[in-house]
C-alpha cells in the first residue's frame, strides 16, 4: 500500500459521498473493504477530506466492533457467540476451526490468508451455528462444512465461488396471523393516505393502538402525531433494523420476505409528518440483504412509489437511503442509532429533548422498527378497528416472536398479543423446557411456574425474543454469556453501565469457576441494582436482569457452584505481587501478604 495509492482512494471515496461528514461510517467501511483495516495514516485523511477533526475518526474506527486498527486476513470469519450458538455446538466447532485453520481466536495467520474471531448474536438463532465470512452470513455451520470451507480458504476461492448452501438464510416462518397472512397491494396504503387524508389515516393508526414493536411500547399514533405538530420544515423518518438483541430475527424475515411493506410503511408516516426523506438502518450482520433491499427501492422509485411527485402526486415527494451499521448493540437504541446515523459513536443521547423533535441532525424524527411500519401499513389500509379488535385491552393487534433454542421447531411465530408463554413451547415442539427467556438478553427469565403468563406490555413485554432452555441446560451458563455480551457492548458513556458491566462479568467467572462465596452473589444483587437505578439508559438499566432473575428463580445452580459461604476476594493481592518478588529476588516472609 504506497502512501499516493491510499491518497487517491480515499479522495475518490470521500467524492462518492459527496464530503459528507455524516457518511463518514460508509466512507471508513470502504476503506476497510478495500485494505481490510483501516490504516492509521488512513485517518488524518479521511478527516481532512470530511471536515471532521481527526478524534471524532479514530473515536468511531475504535467504537465499532467490525472497525479495525490492524491488518486481518484475505478471509476474516466470526462465529456468532450468542448463547442459542453456543447451545448448538458452537466452541467445539470453533476449536475445530482453529486447529483446521492453524489460528487462533482474535488471531491472524501468519501468511495472511485468514483471521478468526467471535461476533455477537447475528439474527441467525433459528439456524445456527451461524457465523461471517468477509461480512457475510454463512449458516448451518458443522464439522463438515467448516472442513470444506477451510479447503476454499487454502486454496484461495473467492466468496463468489463458494457453494451457495453456505449462505441460504431461511425464513422459517412456522405460524401466520394477521400481519404476516395479510396481502398488501403495493402503494395500498399510499392511495389511502391521498384519498382520505393525513389527519384521518393517522386517527386510524391512533384509533388502532398500535404501539412500537420494537420493545419499548410507545404508541405509534401519539410519535407520529407529536413529530407533525412541530414547527419545523425538515422532517425525517427512520426505520430501526438494527435487530441486535440475542435470539431476535423477526425484523431480518420481513426485510427479506416483504421489504415493500416496510417501506410502504415509512413513505406512509413520511405523507402523515411531512417528511421528505427517510433512513433504514440496517445491522451490519444483515449485509448479505443490502444488494436485494436497494433493488426493491429502485423498483419502487420506477413504480412512483418513491421519489419525486409519489404517485403523480405534486410535492409527495419522499426517498429512503440505506445506512447500513458497524457492528454495535448500542445502535438499537433510537438516540444512539440517530448518532450513528450521522457518522458518529453509537452513544445514547441524554434524553430529554426526544427525537421527535430534535432527532436526525437535531430535526424532528420518527424512529420505529420494522414490524411497526409494516403494521402501520396494514392499519393505513384496513383501519384501525380491525386491528384493534385483535389482542389485549393495553396490546392491540399481533406479534411476531423469533423462537429458538431447545424446541423442534424454531423460527417466527405470530400471535395475538394475550398468547401465554405454554402456547408458544407446545407449538414449537418445546416438550421438556425448563425456562424461557423473553426479550433477548435484556429481558427476563421466566421459570415452569411462570408459563401461563401472557406476552403482552402489560404482562410479559418483549421486542420479540424467545428462547427456550431444557432441563438438561445450566441456567448459569445462560446468564454468564449475557455477562460477558453486556461488557462487551457497553458503550463506555456512563459509569454504572461501564464500570457494572464489568464488575459483573467477573463475578459472574468467579462464581461459575467454583470461587463464589455468599457475599459475591449478594454483592450481584446490589451491583444489579444500582445498574437498574443510575444507568444512562436501556443498555445499563437491564443489564443485569438475567442475572438478578436467576438468582431470585433458580439460585440452586448458584448454590452448587460456591465454593464456600465464607468470603473470598475476587482479586489475590498476594498473586499480584509476584512480578515484584522476581524482579527483587524476594522469597523471604515480608515479601509475601
Amino acid at each position: 500500500m504506497s502512501s499516493s495509492d491510499l491518497g487517491n482512494f480515499i479522495s475518490r471515496v470521500t467524492d462518492q459521498y459527496s464530503r459528507d461528514p455524516l457518511q463518514l461510517i460508509n466512507v471508513l467501511r470502504e476503506v476497510q473493504d478495500r485494505y481490510s483495516h483501516v490504516p492509521s495514516e488512513a485517518m488524518p485523511q479521511v478527516a481532512a477530506a470530511l471536515g471532521v477533526s481527526l478524534g471524532r475518526v479514530q473515536g468511531v474506527v475504535e467504537y465499532y466492533s467490525f472497525f479495525h486498527t490492524s491488518p486481518r486476513g484475505q478471509y476474516e470469519i466470526l462465529l456468532s457467540d450468542s448463547i442459542t450458538d453456543h447451545m448448538l455446538g458452537k466452541q467445539p466447532l470453533m476449536d475445530y476451526l482453529c486447529e483446521r485453520l492453524g489460528v487462533s481466536v482474535g488471531e491472524t495467520r501468519a501468511d495472511g490468508r485468514v483471521s478468526v474471531g467471535n461476533a455477537s448474536c447475528t439474527g441467525m438463532c433459528d439456524q445456527g451455528p451461524a457465523g461471517l465470512v468477509n461480512g457475510y452470513t454463512v449458516t448451518r455451520l458443522n464439522k463438515e462444512r467448516v472442513d470444506e470451507m477451510v479447503e476454499l480458504i487454502d486454496a484461495g476461492k473467492p466468496l463468489s465461488e463458494w457453494p451457495a448452501a453456505y449462505f441460504q438464510v431461511e425464513d422459517n416462518i412456522r405460524r401466520e396471523d394477521a400481519l404476516l397472512g395479510t396481502a398488501l397491494e403495493d402503494g395500498a396504503a399510499l392511495r389511502a393516505v391521498l384519498d382520505r387524508g393525513e389527519e384521518a389515516v393517522l386517527g386510524e393508526i391512533v384509533r388502532s393502538g398500535l404501539r412500537g414493536l420494537g420493545g419499548a411500547g410507545f404508541k405509534t399514533g401519539i410519535k407520529w402525531s407529536l413529530c407533525r405538530e412541530t414547527h419545523s420544515t425538515e422532517r425525517y423518518v427512520v426505520c430501526n433494523a438494527d435487530e441486535g438483541e440475542p435470539g431476535t430475527f423477526k425484523d431480518r424475515v420481513l426485510l427479506n420476505r416483504d421489504a415493500d411493506r416496510v417501506f410502504e410503511g415509512m413513505t406512509l408516516c413520511a405523507r402523515v409528518i411531512g417528511a421528505q426523506r427517510g433512513y433504514l438502518y440496517l445491522r451490519s450482520e444483515y449485509r448479505y440483504m443490502l444488494e436485494a433491499l436497494e433493488t426493491v427501492l429502485q423498483r419502487r422509485r420506477a413504480a412512483e412509489l418513491l421519489g419525486e411527485n409519489i404517485l403523480g402526486v405534486p410535492g409527495f415527494s419522499f426517498d429512503i437511503e440505506i445506512h447500513l451499521g458497524a457492528g454495535a448493540y448500542m445502535c438499537g437504541e433510537e438516540s444512539a442509532l440517530i448518532e450513528s446515523l450521522e457518522g458518529k459513536r453509537g452513544v445514547a443521547r441524554v434524553r430529554p429533548p426526544f427525537p421527535v423533535t430534535h432527532g436526525f441532525v437535531n430535526k424532528p424524527t420518527v424512529v420505529n422498527n420494522v414490524e411497526t411500519f409494516v403494521c402501520a401499513a396494514l392499519i393505513a389500509e384496513r383501519g384501525g378497528d380491525w386491528f384493534a379488535a385483535m389482542g389485549t385491552e393495553q396490546s392491540k393487534g399481533t406479534k411476531l416472536l423469533s423462537v429458538s433454542g431447545d424446541c423442534a421447531r424454531p423460527g417466527i411465530y405470530e400471535y395475538p398479543f394475550g398468547v401465554t408463554m405454554r402456547q408458544v413451547l407446545a407449538d414449537c415442539g418445546a416438550d421438556n423446557a425448563l425456562a424461557v427467556q423473553v426479550a433477548g438478553a435484556a429481558g427476563h427469565c421466566f421459570p415452569e411456574s411462570e408459563f401461563d403468563r401472557r406476552i403482552a406490555y402489560e404482562d410479559v413485554a418483549t421486542g420479540g425474543s424467545f428462547m427456550v432452555f431444557n432441563r438438561d441446560r445450566d441456567m448459569l451458563d445462560m446468564a454468564r454469556n449475557f455477562a460477558h455480551f453486556f461488557a462487551y457492548e457497553s458503550c463506555g458513556f456512563c459509569t454504572p453501565c461501564r464500570v457494572g458491566t464489568s464488575l459483573m462479568k467477573n463475578l459472574m467467572d468467579k462464581v461459575y469457576a467454583g470461587h463464589g462465596t455468599e457475599a459475591d452473589l449478594e454483592e450481584m444483587r446490589n451491583l444489579g441494582s444500582v445498574m437498574q437505578e443510575t444507568s444512562q439508559c436501556g443498555l445499563g438499566s437491564t443489564a443485569p436482569n438475567a442475572i438478578l432473575d436467576t438468582l431470585d428463580k433458580f439460585s440452586d445452580v448458584y448454590q452448587r457452584r460456591l465454593k464456600s459461604t465464607a468470603f473470598e476476594p475476587a482479586f489475590d493481592l498476594d498473586g499480584a505481587l509476584e512480578e515484584a518478588r522476581q524482579l527483587t529476588g524476594r522469597e523471604d516472609s515480608a515479601a509475601h501478604l
